[in-house]
């Protein structure tokens, strides 16, 4: 469970850090029980984000069911997954 006050404070470490794979790992060492994921926002398909900036989206994940689903629903994430957002061709 991800209350909406510690989403708020991970994307505002991020917007502030910058995000990167250091960004990730540091996160990781503050919240062990949760999986973070630094990936392309091209490869999150049809997804919807919980969040939305200018340089990244913002995913939850969900893997209470063995099985790591996206899901917009704090209360049931178990995951952040930061999308960088690349410069359009």
């Amino acid at each position: 469970m991800i209350s909406e006050q510690q989403l708020d404070d991970v994307i505002a470490y991020v917007a502030g850090s910058g995000l990167s794979e250091a960004t990730i790992v540091s996160l990781k060492q503050v919240y062990p029980d949760w999986h973070f994921t630094y990936a392309f926002d091209d490869d999150m398909g049809n997804a919807r984000p919980v969040r939305e900036r200018d340089d990244f989206n913002v995913y939850l994940v969900n893997s209470s069911d063995h099985c790591a689903q996206l899901t917009t629903q704090p209360e049931h994430a178990s995951g952040v997954v930061f999308a960088e957002i690349g410069e359009e061709w």
